[in-house]
């Protein structure tokens, strides 16, 4: 029989002293970024997961290399194990490297690598064998930790790491998943931010606000585009209270119908109803 994988880690490993256990070559690589916190959930990344397979599939059905990165996946594999399995349903030889900045939590990854799945040391330079460019990064509550003022460095790193069509998305959500807010970037830069929440647990739209990622989170006040649009989001969502009485899905929808006639919304009902709404990048730049 084949032996049985150990169980998966559950939060953040021991700090150990391992600079005598690590390779030279592990130090000379000085991957870039700093290590993060590490916490993971099951299923923590599936709105994001799904959007991705949905919207990004045409890219990942006809590229040539369909390899995925999971940047930052934490001190244990969940979402690495979890994004190889949506991209599947889209196309069958996809692969996804994991990849930490944290040397324990690449070696405690190690033991579920896969035929298509595996983990690797580094940072924001996507390190990939033999120059291969991945066709999507993901970069899940990553950039939370750093300043502001750094996301547009990190932003360009990446996106010039990937394929010609590939797609870095990089946003944050709450640790169970119910509400995420993600920025989609192609090689050139930023392209859309994308809310997502589950309806059952929303209040108003403006909860998802302390999940915008670190490049509009700062920019919440008045003034600033995503406090306009928030602000527009929360009044087209009481105009729509009535249709609450039919399902909070029937409620988001109109109020995103109402929202689309002001704001430049890229996306239709069939993602609406999933909880989204995706707009375009350019209407909620900061400003300055």
């Amino acid at each position: 029989m084949p032996s049985r994988r150990p169980p998966l880690p559950l939060g953040n490993p021991r700090p150990a002293s391992t600079a005598a256990r690590r390779p030279a070559s592990t130090a000379a690589r000085r991957p870039v970024g700093t290590v993060t916190r590490g916490t993971t959930n099951p299923n923590r990344l599936r709105r994001m997961d799904r959007w991705i397979a949905a919207g990004h599939a045409a890219v990942l059905r006809r590229c040539d290399d369909p390899v995925a990165v999971d940047l930052g996946y934490g001190a244990a594999p969940w979402t690495a194990v979890e994004l190889l399995g949506r991209l599947r349903t889209v196309r069958a030889d996809a692969e996804v490297t994991g990849i930490e900045i944290e040397p324990e939590r690449v070696a405690a990854a190690r033991p579920y690598e896969r035929e298509g799945l595996s983990f690797r040391h580094g940072g924001f330079e996507v390190p990939l064998p033999g120059g291969r460019r991945p066709v999507l990064i993901r970069a899940a509550n990553v950039l939370r930790q750093y300043d502001e003022a750094e996301v547009a460095a990190v932003w360009e790193r990446l996106c010039g790491r990937l394929a010609p069509d590939g797609l870095l998305v990089e946003g944050t959500c709450d640790e169970i998943g119910r509400r995420h807010v993600w920025v989609a970037l192609g090689p050139r830069g930023p392209r859309t931010v994308t809310f997502a929440t589950r309806l059952g647990s929303l209040g108003r739209p403006s909860d998802l606000a302390e999940r915008l990622p670190k490049a509009l989170i700062h920019r919440n006040v008045p003034g600033e585009p995503v406090h306009a649009f928030l602000t527009d989001f929360d009044r087209a969502w009481a105009a729509a209270a009535p249709l609450g009485a039919l399902s909070a899905r029937q409620r988001w929808i109109g109020a995103v119908r109402s929202l689309a006639q002001v704001w430049p919304v890229v996306d239709g009902p069939n993602r609406w109803r999933q909880g989204e709404v995706t707009v375009r990048w350019e209407a909620l730049a900061p400003r300055g």
